[in-house]
């Protein structure tokens, strides 16, 4: 089964997804005439087609390749997390939705303008933007890693240095990309987002029938190895022995659940790049049944991604691969996935897993070429710059945002290729330092009647301002987390709502 990498006829498969992709995604997104075609799709396109984009907008190819590593180090326990994540859908379905379709806003930054004024949603928005393109450009870097690392296989880029491949990963990524998100708008995303969806579903279940078919008994092979490994727990019950280790544990049912809770709903609640997907539903009802559906959708593609982990271990432990053996071909959990794809795909196969891998890189970074675009025109440009501006050129500078970020994003991603792993993890953590306050904030305006918008911006700060302690402190130190980050968004929650509350009991702002 092991063969000799990446090939001319997978080179060939991927060229034409990616000529394909950019062509559907062109010509899907019709002709815009003005912002809320460009941005909202018109609000006319189909919830189930929303639901897809939701997914494929929140799976990178990080996800791709890291969960399938992380079962093959530990279990199942990681999808406890998607209970949470249902359970923030559900919420964020009757909580924030109505607000967002009752008001016929444009992005999820102006329901902070309708509560506060229109400091707070410049505030919200700024910080969007930055923890967007920090994380996201981050992740387009990450993305190449898997992706270079086929391309050395191949004799065409034999001689090549890895700086100029991860280049030519990074840029391949983002032209294509570009190409049907400055032409088809947020449209054509959803729709090519729902086709990559199913393609790097696809590549997932066909790698798991290849590596059963590979194993001497099917899956009375895997039950015979997995079973004694504990491969199959998926709930963990271990709480510590004391306060702090059960905040520092990883993945037990509680934290899993609380973190995957507070962690969607400040993702699909309060983030533009979810939100925005929402506004193009022709009714709040299929906004609900997009946004609970992609919970759902999010379960299944998880447990797929872990059982092909599960799969992987038990692959190697016939194969005699052992990743603690120093003689072992793969050394980290993430390098597991693409040694497989690389090494025993069959040629043409292993061209359609890679386009999955593109397909998972592509609906992300789509997805934050278009909501950092909307947010930067609705809630910074228009209010300030162009408030009487015509369709016409709102459009025309709408399109310029577009290329505007598309650089942003790249660079940031090429300034990566040279710096230290550790920057790069913090970097990844930007999310989680943000999200507390903004959900926080979020929060404040709809569960509370009194706080004004100075309460709203301190709370919002102290909620960042705390995270910002809570995660770099003891990474710059060099010392173990103080908790997991499944409490990260729970923690600049509560921070800001206490902060909100008090300074507005304090000061009656």
């Amino acid at each position: 089964m092991e063969n000799s990498g990446f090939q001319a006829l997978d080179i060939t498969i991927v060229v034409g997804y990616l000529v394909v992709i950019a062509a559907i995604g062109s010509f899907s997104g019709g002709k815009q005439r003005s912002i809320k075609d460009y941005f909202m799709g018109g609000s006319n396109i189909p919830w189930w087609v929303v639901t897809f984009a939701i997914v494929a907008a929140e799976t990178s190819t990080l996800t791709f390749i890291s969960i399938p590593g992380l079962a093959y180090l530990t279990n199942l326990t990681f999808l406890q997390l998607t209970i949470g994540y249902l359970i923030a859908r559900v919420i964020v379905s009757f909580i924030f939705l109505p607000a967002y379709k009752k008001g016929n806003l444009s992005t999820a930054y102006e329901l902070l303008e309708n509560r506060f004024g229109h400091q707070t949603r410049s505030y919200a928005s700024t910080v969007f933007l930055f923890t967007r393109v920090a994380a996201d450009g981050v992740r387009l870097f990450a993305t190449a890693i898997p992706i270079a690392v086929i391309f050395k296989t191949s004799t065409t880029f034999a001689d090549w240095s890895n700086m100029h491949i991860y280049v030519l990963s990074i840029t391949i990524i983002a032209i294509v990309t570009l190409i049907y998100t400055y032409t088809g708008g947020v449209k054509g995303i959803i729709w090519v987002d729902a086709i990559q969806m199913l393609i790097y579903i696809g590549g997932a279940i066909l790698a798991g029938v290849l590596i059963l078919n590979a194993l001497p008994n099917g899956w009375d092979t895997v039950r015979e190895i997995a079973g004694p490994a504990n491969k199959f727990k998926v709930f963990n019950f271990d709480f510590g022995n004391s306060i702090g280790e059960f905040f520092r544990q990883p993945y037990t049912l509680i934290n899993s659940i609380i973190g995957g809770t507070f962690l969607s709903m400040a993702s699909h609640g309060t983030d533009q790049l979810i939100v925005q997907r929402l506004l193009t539903t022709r009714s709040l009802k299929d906004s609900k049944k997009a946004l609970i559906g992609s919970g759902v959708m999010v379960i299944f593609q998880f447990a797929l991604f872990l059982t092909v982990g599960v799969l992987l271990y038990v692959f190697f432990q016939v194969k005699g691969v052992d990743i603690a053996s120093a003689n072992a071909p793969f050394h980290k959990a993430d390098e597991i996935f693409p040694y497989f794809i690389i090494n025993y795909m069959p040629t043409g196969v292993k061209g359609f897993i890679i386009a999955g891998l593109f397909a998972a890189a592509m609906s992300t970074l789509a997805g934050s070429m278009s909501s950092l675009s909307s947010s930067a025109m609705m809630d910074l440009y228009k209010p300030y710059f162009g408030k009487n501006a015509s369709d016409k050129k709102d459009l025309w500078v709408s399109r310029m945002m577009t290329i505007f970020w598309a650089i942003v994003l790249s660079s940031v991603a090429l300034l990566f290729i040279n710096v230290l792993a550790s920057v790069v993890e913090i970097a990844l953590g930007i999310a989680s330092i943000t999200y507390g306050g903004l959900l926080g904030t979020f929060l404040l305006g709809v569960l509370f009647k009194g706080p004004r918008q100075h309460s709203a911006i301190i709370g919002f700060t102290a909620g960042i301002v705390v995270m910002l302690m809570i995660i770099l402190i003891p990474m710059l130190l060099g010392k173990p987390a103080i908790v997991n980050w499944t409490w990260y968004t729970l923690i600049g929650t509560t921070v800001t709502l206490l902060v909100g509350n008090v300074w507005h009991k304090v000061t009656g702002e």
